[in-house]
């Protein structure tokens, strides 16, 4: 049986992705998500922006694999849905298109290169993601999980990890986006 909290979540995250507000996930959604996510690296920094660009494509070849159902070249909320819960949070496909993004998106946010998030680097990150200071002040410090004050690059991959992966609706990860309304779990 599918998770209700994994099924909210990826319901929040189809709505992140769906650029031009149709209703339904495109190639060009998913560039122009992953052209979001870029403008969080430094002009000089091709290696994050390349990284990015290439993750959200492996990510969107999985989904036109794992959940164009129809063959129409375009994810319904429900196919999506279904497969971030079957095939793209599966083990053989969570590093190379979910993972690889986090890290690319984590190194170009780290804008000191000290290998760690700061609370200013991570708000202006997710300010660049379109989460508010508000959702994301909070979010950082129930991310930094041994209270040092910055988001080490293990805590952040947790973090991923408790969006993509965990059914406990209080999981720290749960609130990358701003909260989850354990209500509507």
């Amino acid at each position: 049986m599918a998770s209700a909290v994994l099924g909210q979540k990826f319901s929040v995250l189809f709505d992140w992705f769906d650029q031009d507000r149709d209703g339904q996930l495109s190639a060009g959604d998913l560039q122009a998500t992953a052209k979001v996510f870029a403008q969080v690296a430094r002009d000089e920094d091709h290696t994050n922006v390349a990284a990015i660009h290439s993750a959200f494509g492996q990510w969107w070849q999985l989904l036109l694999e794992h959940a164009d159902t129809d063959g129409d070249g375009q994810v319904s909320r429900a196919e999506f849905v279904t497969a971030m819960q079957d095939s793209v949070t599966a083990p053989e496909h969570f590093e190379c298109a979910v993972m690889a993004i986090a890290d690319a998106v984590m190194n170009a946010a780290d804008t000191n290169v000290d290998g760690v998030l700061s609370k200013d680097e991570y708000v202006a990150m997710y300010e660049v993601l379109g989460v508010s200071a508000e959702q994301s002040s909070p979010a950082f410090a129930r991310l930094d999980l041994d209270g040092d004050g910055v988001i080490s690059h293990h805590e952040y991959r947790t973090a991923i990890v408790d969006f993509y992966l965990s059914t406990d609706p209080h999981a720290p990860g749960n609130y990358l986006l701003g909260p989850v309304e354990a209500t509507s779990l």
